[in-house]
């Protein structure tokens, strides 16, 4: 009898532009990996180590001082407490201005896109044309008017900064989501005697998770990672982490201390990536929701 064999899959050609596309990202990947590891190997080790150079190697030693240091005794300036001084500060500086950024974003998006308020799309434009300045424009005029108010140098004048250049963002973010929702629950709503407060707290809002989670991680990482408004509204007493950080690192008494300024650098860090790493799945699914639709 003669055999039968089975013709198998043709093999497939070696595609270059694959292989090319991999070469890339992995360049990338090395471009942004390697000063975060370097960052947290010196982190760990004492400075002895460190002045033997091996810039790429890992602690033989490893240990936590340098971390304990930049926590609890690193040097800003003229005082040696340490950043967690900042990082409080940076706390009270990010919650309540990512919250009310969050709900005048939401309040003025659901009434552009639902509302249709009288001016309301001209006054959106010209706000989202404010965005596209430079923010240092703003500055002078801003320490002006707070000055005027009382309320330059603090707390409230700094938290008042982020949120003006907040709201615009958030509120194109909120219209463009709300825009993808069936129109017809809100028709409904209205239809059952729900009020404007109604419809958005208890219908519209449930329904924009994946928004809200979106806007609260740009809204964190922006107002943390923030150093020039910082430094410039917050005043002395409320300077955020990042003016802190940069105050240890331009501090120099005797020898550079460069693992506690790795450390530093990485806790003045933890907290946008910490962010990013727990609501990196509902940030995406919420950019592919509608974050980006017109």
């Amino acid at each position: 009898m003669e055999a039968v064999f089975q013709r198998g899959a043709r093999p497939r050609a070696f595609d270059y532009k694959q292989m090319a596309v991999y070469a890339v990202l992995l360049a990338g990947i090395l471009f942004f990996a390697a000063p975060l590891y370097i960052m947290i190997a010196t982190s760990f080790k004492p400075m002895d180590e460190i002045r033997m150079g091996g810039i790429f190697s890992l602690p033989h030693a490893w240990t936590l001082d340098a971390w304990r240091q930049a926590w609890f005794k690193a040097c800003t300036g003229l005082e040696c407490n340490g950043v967690r001084v900042g990082f409080w500060n940076s706390v009270k500086i990010t919650l309540p201005s990512t919250a009310l950024s969050l709900l005048l974003g939401a309040i003025n998006g659901y009434v552009l896109h639902y509302w249709n308020a009288r001016g309301g799309r001209a006054l959106f434009s010209m706000m989202m044309v404010g965005t596209l300045l430079p923010a240092q424009m703003f500055i002078y005029p801003l320490v002006v008017i707070l000055s005027k108010f009382s309320i330059y140098n603090s707390l409230a004048s700094i938290v008042i900064v982020h949120v003006i250049f907040s709201v615009p963002i958030t509120a194109l973010l909120f219209r463009n989501y709300f825009a993808g929702l069936p129109i017809e629950v809100f028709k409904a709503a209205r239809v059952d005697g729900a009020g404007f407060w109604q419809i958005l707290f208890y219908i519209i809002l449930p329904m924009s998770k994946p928004i809200i989670i979106v806007a609260m991680i740009l809204k964190v990482t922006g107002v943390w990672n923030d150093y020039l408004f910082g430094l410039i509204f917050a005043g002395r007493d409320n300077l955020p982490m990042t003016a802190q950080l940069n105050a240890v690192v331009s501090t120099s008494f005797g020898e550079r201390a460069y693992n506690v300024d790795m450390a530093a650098t990485l806790l003045t860090a933890a907290v946008p990536l910490l962010v990013y790493f727990i609501s990196g799945k509902w940030f995406v699914r919420g950019i592919a929701a509608g974050a980006v639709k017109g």
